[in-house]
């Protein structure tokens, strides 16, 4: 560890465990206080630790703070998510469509695949976290993975534009792709249409991760509107994901009906390469934050320390107190140093100080509080983006299921035909829309009714997020019930793909609105949630707890729908799934239901997890030691 440890007085009169543990408390307490990068900004009503100094990319403190950083270059930031979102949702709406009617593979196993697409560009998102906590930064990282990025979607492009990258299109109408009766794709087509997607997608695990904690990061916690700041970015962070998801849906679909599939996804990795020449362009203005070193190992070292003195108690006669550096410094680059709690007791034996340790001893053997701490902290804030998984499975199936009932629907809008792979940008315009109003009436209203000065915590926002998406997910079911009704009725129950003239698409506005609210409120609270509760040194990971549960989601999804149609359907029996290509045949409207049924149980266990949440709060080592030295002085 490299500096001396805190040691306690050899010879200590009798006194109670609890005033020896105050004893402990008020010596830990002093060591923090020496630190002068400790500081304390208000967040959700408590207390929480700063992070450490800017640096600039060099590595080097910034001289003059006022010329970097702030908004200007916090919106240099969102152009690189709005065009990975556009990328993303792009992708998402078009290569089902793309994989069905040009590669000529089934509905299911294409949608199943782009479901895959999504689950790892979001699940390997820790990998993208990791890297820049641990070695490269968040700056590095965004800009390495941004040109893979790039990378996959022009080689998209190329399977697209070039005839030879896909099978026969000649004497294939729509009913030859129906009846599987097109010429089917060699395997090595099929493999470099899955090389490019899945680079792609692992160009996004290095982006998604960090472009949030990276635009946060420009911000100056000593400001006195520092969490104000804060919360106004991410809410403008997700409108920048929100209007590249509302032009994947319109312009994009738009270029792929006029000018084929090439020009469509040309488009996204013109898009991709222009936003990486802003973000390259505003390199001066950006703000950094050392790397700490692999946090994987400070984990596995906390759980490797604390099971070596898993025996040792703590009124050990052996013991000398609890480890922490002393000075100003903590043990880990880019961090402050984290007071310690009560939680999880068990990590705590990894700090345990004892006098056969040493002067010298080794991180495998003991650690720091801070290091403890960042590990408590890393597990308390795992069960809150856990429950964000079944929303993610919802939007999922949402972009697949909800498609395929278009299909069936009226999109006529007046004169004006609406395509049906445009559907999904209503969620989009919702979640603009509420965005757009936030601060002028859902703040307001809600600060009346709890008196938050944000008008309501992270975790409130969350759950009412998860309220929402089980109301949108419940009329979805019901609705399609409805529709299945009317399809049959008036006699197209065979012909699925033909628009029932008499039953407009307009009525899954519902659906789509609700979801939309569901995500602002979830995903924006969840976002600065785990910003501010992670450690310093790991808010990319911290972040990046977000994006693995939308990718679990997506996983899940593509699980559900497998176990769904497996038990449900026999086609030697002739017994459709509820899942059956033919939409008019299948019951969408029982896994609606289900998944109702799944997101409730869910919220009932977020609720659980939320309400024993505690937020970082500053701890009252400060108080007892600051009153210690008055009395000190006076006596």
């Amino acid at each position: 560890m490299g500096s001396k440890e805190i040691r306690s007085p050899e010879t200590l009169p009798e006194k109670s465990p609890a005033c020896v543990e105050l004893q402990e408390r008020k010596k830990l307490g002093a060591h923090f206080l020496e630190s002068d990068e400790r500081r304390f900004s208000a967040i959700g009503g408590a207390y929480v630790a700063g992070g450490t100094t800017p640096v600039n990319i060099k590595g080097k403190p910034i001289e003059d703070l006022s010329k970097t950083g702030g908004w200007v270059a916090a919106f240099f930031i969102f152009g690189n998510e709005m065009a990975e979102r556009m990328a993303y949702f792009g992708l998402s709406v078009n290569m089902v469509a793309f994989m069905f009617y040009v590669m000529h593979r089934p509905f299911s196993s294409s949608a199943n695949a782009v479901n895959n697409f999504l689950g790892i560009s979001q699940a390997s998102s820790v990998l993208g976290g990791f890297l820049a906590d641990a070695y490269l930064g968040r700056y590095w990282t965004i800009a390495i993975f941004t040109t893979v990025y790039l990378l996959g979607l022009t080689g998209i492009t190329i399977i697209a534009s070039v005839s030879v990258f896909v099978p026969n299109q000649a004497e294939c109408d729509q009913l030859s792709i129906l009846l599987g009766s097109c010429d089917q794709p060699k395997p090595w087509q099929m493999f470099y249409l899955y090389t490019v997607l899945y680079i792609t997608a692992f160009g996004a695990a290095g982006i998604r991760p960090c472009v949030s904690s990276f635009g946060a990061d420009q911000f100056d916690e000593k400001s006195r509107d520092y969490k104000a700041h804060l919360d106004r970015f991410f809410n403008f962070f997700y409108l920048s994901v929100t209007i590249g998801a509302i032009v994947a849906f319109t312009m994009v679909v738009y270029i792929q009906m006029k000018h084929g599939w090439g020009s469509a996804f040309g488009s996204l990795a013109i898009a991709m390469g222009f936003s990486n020449a802003v973000f390259f362009l505003g390199t001066p203005l950006y703000r950094h934050r050392l790397p700490g070193g692999s946090p994987l190992t400070r984990v596995a070292q906390v759980l490797v320390a604390a099971f070596r003195k898993r025996n040792v108690s703590f009124s050990s006669s052996s013991l000398i107190g609890l480890y922490e550096l002393p000075g100003r410094k903590s043990a880990i680059k880019g961090s402050a140093k984290i007071e310690h709690t009560d939680d999880f007791r068990c990590l705590d034996k990894a700090a345990l100080q004892l006098k056969e340790d040493g002067p010298e001893p080794t991180p495998w053997r003991l650690c720091t509080v801070t290091q403890v701490e960042e590990v408590k902290i890393l597990v308390k804030l795992l069960p809150i983006p856990a429950c964000t998984i079944m929303l993610s499975v919802v939007l999922t199936e949402f972009l697949t299921l909800s498609v395929q009932q278009a299909y069936t629907l009226n999109t006529h809008m007046g004169h004006l035909k609406l395509p049906v792979t445009c559907m999904p940008v209503f969620p989009g315009l919702s979640i603009f829309l509420i965005l757009a109003l936030y601060y002028s009436t859902f703040a307001p209203l809600s600060r009346r009714i709890t008196g938050h000065p944000q008008g309501a915590s992270q975790l409130q926002r969350v759950g009412l997020g998860l309220a929402v998406s089980i109301l949108s997910v419940a009329w979805a079911g019901v609705f399609e019930r409805y529709r299945r009704n009317y399809a049959i009725k008036h006699g197209y129950e065979a012909i699925f793909l033909t628009a029932m003239h008499g039953l407009s698409a307009y009525w899954l506005l519902i659906q789509y609105c609700l979801i939309g609210i569901a995500e602002v409120f979830c995903i924006v609270g969840l976002l600065e949630f785990l910003y501010q509760e992670a450690p310093d040194a790991m808010r990319s990971v911290g972040s990046a707890y977000a994006a693995v549960a939308g990718g679990l989601g997506c996983f899940v999804a593509s699980i559900l729908n497998n176990i769904v149609k497996a038990i449900t359907g026999n086609e030697a029996e002739g017994k459709h799934s509820w899942l059956s290509q033919n939409i008019n045949t299948g019951r969408f409207d029982y896994l609606y239901f289900l998944l109702a049924v799944l997101s409730f149980i869910n919220f009932c266990i977020f609720l659980f997890f939320a309400q024993r949440y505690k937020y970082r709060a500053r701890n009252v080592i400060e108080e007892e030691v600051s009153k210690t030295n008055k009395s000190s002085g006076s006596a």
